[in-house]
C-alpha cells in the first residue's frame, strides 16, 4: 500500500519543519490529498497515527479531499470532475491515469476535449502547527 509510503514522507516532512521551526510539540498537521492521487484517506490518516512519534506523538491529522477540478483550454469553463458519470472502467482507467480523460470527457460547454486538471491531482502538507 502506497499509503503507508506516504504516510511515512508526511512524517519525515514534519519533523522537519518542527526542528526548523524549533517546535517542543506538534499539534495538528492539515493534508490536502487530490481526488485523483489514488490515496484512501482512511488508509493514510491510521497509517500517520500508527507512525507518529517524539514531538508528533499527539499530533492531530487532518486529511481534507479536494474535488478534481477541469478546465476547458478553449472557452475557459472550469467544472467539476464527476466519475459517477462516466463508465466503470473508463472512470477506473482516469483514476490510474488521469491523462487519458481527454479521450472520454468533454467540455460541458463548448464540447472540446482540451482541458487541464485544475485541481485534484496533488497532495500536499498545508499547514502545520506546534508549540515552541
Amino acid at each position: 500500500m502506497h499509503e503507508w509510503a506516504l504516510a511515512e514522507a508526511i512524517i519525515y516532512t514534519v519533523t522537519e519543519i518542527a526542528e526548523r521551526e524549533k517546535f517542543k510539540e506538534v499539534t495538528r498537521v492539515d493534508v490536502k490529498v487530490g481526488e485523483l492521487q489514488q490515496v484512501d484517506l482512511e488508509t493514510i490518516k491510521f497509517a500517520l497515527t500508527q507512525l507518529r512519534r517524539g514531538k508528533l506523538e499527539k499530533t492531530e491529522f487532518r486529511i481534507e479531499p479536494i474535488k478534481a477540478k477541469l478546465k476547458c483550454r478553449i472557452c475557459e469553463h472550469v467544472w467539476n470532475f464527476d466519475k459517477n458519470k462516466l463508465e466503470e472502467e473508463v472512470a477506473e482507467a482516469i483514476h490510474f491515469v488521469p491523462e487519458v480523460a481527454h479521450s472520454f470527457i468533454k467540455c460541458p460547454s463548448c464540447g472540446a476535449q482540451d482541458f487541464e486538471f485544475v485541481e485534484g491531482r496533488r497532495m500536499y502538507i498545508e499547514s502545520v502547527s506546534g508549540v515552541k
